[in-house]
């Protein structure tokens, strides 16, 4: 497998393929409780790192993932961001789709990095590859993730909470919250500029 490369850069931003060097700052923050607190549970070393390596296959596969953000200014490894193309043992109620997802430091929290990265995420799907509608989802008590979906333009889609198929019916945070951006409404909308 050859490792997929692209680079997509915002004013502060690089948005770039995965790097062996990222391993470390990326379990640190999936170790964090507070950058887990809306996933099922904190990721072992074992589980970052595969997480990573499938987020390398699902870029030579599709062209895109979930793919690592950082710093022009000094190279901070911030997180990740990026488009990825679901693949739970059940479907989501609204495949086929491309899904628009985050996670930060931290220290990268309130300085506007998700949305920045997020926008130029989606003018790449939206743009570059030509996707009809790009979608996002997390758990209702999520309002952070919340807001960065209304600020890069993505409206909820009210009828379309859904329980995820990776939990159980009762499990915690099984009910999800569903945001949807057309590229219609992308090209149309002054929030791309």
């Amino acid at each position: 497998m050859t490792e997929a490369s692209f680079l997509l850069e915002t004013d502060r931003l690089l948005l770039r393929p995965w790097k062996d060097e990222d391993l470390d700052p990326f379990a640190r923050l999936c170790a964090d409780p507070e950058v887990m607190r809306f996933f099922p549970e904190v990721l072992t070393r074992e589980k970052s790192d595969l997480l990573v390596a499938r987020c390398r296959e699902k870029t030579v596969k599709d062209g895109f993932s979930m793919a690592p953000i950082e710093t022009k200014e000094t190279g901070e490894f911030l997180g990740f961001v990026g488009l990825n193309v679901p693949s739970y043992a059940a479907p989501l109620p609204f495949e086929p789709c491309v899904e628009i997802g985050w996670r930060l430091k931290r220290t990268a929290w309130g300085k506007g990095y998700a949305g920045e990265a997020a926008r130029e995420w989606l003018r790449f799907g939206f743009e570059t590859i030509g996707l009809e509608e790009i979608v996002a989802f997390t758990i209702p008590d999520n309002l952070p993730s919340q807001r960065v979906m209304e600020k890069i333009g993505m409206t909820r889609d009210l009828e379309g909470d859904f329980l995820h198929p990776s939990l159980p019916a009762d499990h915690p945070i099984a009910k999800h919250v569903l945001y949807r951006l057309k590229k219609t409404d992308w090209i149309s909308s002054p929030k791309q500029v």
